[in-house]
């Protein structure tokens, strides 16, 4: 018989827990029991899982006690508070924010890159990428595994669900205003927190999470720092510019890099076609290349519009779409923790 794991999902009400929950059904992970857990304000409430109806706990460190495997998409501030605790009692910790992604004692892993460093958790605790890096670097990595790479210049494209149910819902409210002529109400994007809040409907905003000191956003940054660390390259170049677009679901991306050793658009080709987790979508011919409408509600990472740079033979030019919510966010969780138990490491 399969062994099979105690689960607790932290956040499940959210645009990412609630994607985490499809993926465990979906791919029939290996659940001998499951919990919810939430906020005080959300315990109580019930929640429907595998035609099944539980209900929500609230989320303390006492809930977490024989539980081998903690999903987390709660927000900063509850794993900066909840995950110790979860891991201090043997729970694997997969935590989906941000918190705990540049801690050197934490590995941030995309199973198809780096799966070799869960060997070593020394919290107890797994990161999950930031979801525009993620789709990133496993695009990449085929590519710097057989050319070496020196440097990724990247702009992103970013859809709405990305800032959660509220950005979806005011994409889709201000689209109905547009066409009835009305005002346009804008009350959380860029970011919620912010002063200024702009239209999404129609628009593109440059901006993603709040501004550094340094002139780039925090989601720049986090590309920036994050893609170093997942790749063990921390020479590499990399510069990113983020943008929201009026997209509900799926990331796209203009990527440049540069390589160590000059190739070919073909043997670019060659490297990516059997890649796990990539789907290569290049035929100009057929105008065929990928987009978020086709790559929603989809697994892989799709790479197209492959071309080398005009002036400098080892530069290439690449565009990579997929679903923020899945391989971007709850797919590649499950997935860190499918690799795990394949890895006997769990």
């Amino acid at each position: 018989m399969t062994k099979q794991y105690n689960v607790a999902v932290v956040g499940a009400t959210g645009a990412v827990g609630s994607k985490m929950m499809e993926q465990l059904v979906k791919r029939n992970f290996p659940i001998g029991s499951i919990k919810f857990l939430a906020s005080a304000r959300s315990a109580g409430k019930p929640i429907d899982f595998n035609g099944t109806t539980y209900t929500i706990e609230e989320a303390t460190p006492e809930a977490f006690e024989g539980v081998a495997i903690a999903l987390f998409s709660a927000g900063g501030s509850v794993s900066a508070a909840l995950a110790p605790e979860a891991a201090k009692r043997g729970a694997i910790v997969i935590d989906n924010t941000s918190h705990f992604r540049m801690d050197p004692e934490v590995p941030l892993v995309v199973p198809e890159v780096n799966r070799h460093v869960l060997k070593d958790i020394p919290k107890g605790i797994i990161a999950n990428p930031n979801c525009s890096t993620i789709q990133m670097v496993a695009a990449l990595q085929p590519i710097r595994e057989t050319f070496g790479l020196t440097k990724v210049v990247v702009s992103t494209y970013q859809a709405v669900s990305g800032s959660g149910i509220a950005a979806i819902d005011e994409l889709k409210a201000q689209s109905a205003q547009w066409e009835k002529g009305k005002d346009v109400e804008a009350n959380v994007l860029p970011t919620k927190a912010d002063k200024k809040h702009y239209p999404i409907a129609r628009n593109v905003i440059p901006q993603i999470d709040k501004f550094t000191d340094n002139g780039y956003t925090y989601e720049e940054m986090k590309m920036i720092n994050e893609t170093k660390k997942i790749m063990e390259l921390p020479a590499l170049h990399v510069a990113a510019t983020c943008v929201r677009v009026p997209v509900v679901s799926g990331h796209s991306e203009s990527v440049y890099i540069e390589l160590e050793k000059e190739a070919t658009v073909e043997e670019i080709f060659a490297a990516l076609k059997d890649a796990p987790g990539i789907v290569l979508q290049d035929d100009i011919t057929n105008q065929e290349y990928p987009m978020p409408i086709y790559a929603e509600g989809e697994e892989p990472t799709y790479v197209g519009r492959i071309r080398r740079d005009l002036d400098n033979p080892k530069g290439f030019h690449l565009w990579i779409v997929a679903d923020n919510l899945l391989k971007g966010a709850a797919l590649n969780s499950i997935q860190i923790a499918e690799a795990m138990i394949e890895d006997n490491l769990l």
